[in-house]
């Protein structure tokens, strides 16, 4: 079964001298700041007040629109800035989207508020610029003593103003690059899903139903000539059938089996833990039905797990647990095995964390070496219509 990766203590710090390598490089982008905020400064005041000033035309709110496009560019080549001299790190905003027309990609721009902050930044840069590089210059020149201490203060007021200016706008700029990196995770599911059912249906049950017709077709030739060869062939064309029905069930089960739809969670893991090489004690204490879709990815995680007991745990028993915690879907499933396992073992629960991950989903794994292991899975609750 899979299992959660090991958590160390994080390295400590090394320990900043006075004069280290840290310093110069916070001297370094003191005495830039004056170049830097007089561009920043310039650019602002030129883009705004012509794109202002010229609203009253028709190339106005495009220039301005132009103008705030700019802006990003430069918030880019600051966060650049402060991330190799300060060792700060903020995250990039999302790009404004592109699609959409003139109209579109002008109110877009106009109201980016990424770009406005960092005209913003622009504005109140400069006075800190002159600030910043004339303390750090006469710092260096007669106040060596206390070039250190000056450097950190003045330093770390600029990555408070990174930050808080040049970070994303807010969680939701956040919320939005995680739900395009679960995106991807969801397509790329449901791709290698698609793919895994169309090998299925060629090699299996399409291969198979190929070569019943090719032996009925022998059999009515043998028909009349050869009555009891006919009736061999058509016998073994039946058995030909049944294995074909099978798997083409086995194939819907592992689409979305039909009891999960006609009778809910419970009769479907009930039919998927009978099917596990130990025994399961299964459990739902659900006074209602999720939304369908949370109950088929409840369903496939709790089957991936359950494949995993089966094939790596050498466990003797098993259990699953489903309950409701206000507005979370709780599945816990847990066997008596040999442990150890591992996220990046190679037993698919990474792959099983990053899909739960994409539907707010979360995946907590305990499988101390010698067992036994116990992994936790949250979904989001949702409702069923009408409900």
């Amino acid at each position: 079964m899979s299992a959660d990766h090991e958590s160390s203590p994080p390295a400590p710090r090394p320990q900043r001298t006075a004069y280290g390598k840290e310093t110069w490089k916070e001297i370094a982008f003191l005495l830039s700041n004056l170049l830097t905020a007089l561009v920043g400064f310039v650019y602002a005041v030129v883009s705004v007040l012509l794109g202002v000033g010229l609203s009253v035309t028709v190339i106005g709110l495009p220039l301005l629109a132009l103008g705030l496009r700019g802006a990003r560019l430069i918030g880019r080549s600051e966060r650049a800035r402060a991330r190799g001299l300060l060792d700060v790190e903020v995250a990039e905003p999302s790009p404004l989207p592109s699609r959409g027309g003139f109209f579109a990609w002008l109110w877009t721009s106009l109201k980016d508020p990424v770009a406005w902050r960092t005209q913003l930044y622009g504005l109140i840069r400069l006075p800190w610029g002159i600030v910043t590089f004339t303390v750090a210059l006469v710092s260096l020149l007669v106040l060596w003593p206390v070039l250190p201490l000056l450097s950190r203060g003045l330093a770390n007021a600029d990555r408070g103003m990174v930050r808080g200016l040049l970070s994303p706008s807010d969680e939701l700029e956040r919320r939005i690059a995680e739900l395009e990196s679960d995106r991807g995770v969801v397509v790329d599911t449901a791709a290698a899903d698609l793919r895994r059912i169309e090998r299925d249906l060629h090699d299996g049950a399409q291969a198979r139903l190929v070569a019943l017709a090719m032996g009925l077709g022998l059999a009515k030739e043998k028909l009349l000539e050869d009555p009891e060869t006919a009736a061999a062939m058509v016998d073994e064309a039946h058995g030909e059938v049944k294995l074909a029905l099978q798997e083409l069930r086995d194939l819907a089960r592992g689409i979305h089996p039909a009891v999960l739809t006609d009778r809910g969670l419970s009769a479907a893991l009930s039919s998927v833990s009978a099917r596990c090489t130990v025994p399961v004690e299964v459990s739902v204490d659900l006074a209602e039905r999720p939304a369908e879709a949370i109950e088929g990815i409840a369903y496939f995680t709790v089957s991936e797990l359950l494949q995993n007991v089966s094939k790596h745990a050498r466990a003797r028993s098993a259990s699953v647990d489903v309950w409701r915690a206000e507005d979370r879907l709780m599945l816990r499933v847990g066997d008596d095995g040999a442990g150890g396992a591992r996220l990046d073992g190679g037993t698919g629960l990474a792959g099983l964390a990053e899909r739960l991950g994409a539907v707010d989903g979360l995946l907590v794994v305990e499988s101390p070496e010698g067992g036994p292991t116990t992994v936790t899975a949250e979904l989001p609750w949702r409702s069923r219509p009408g409900l």
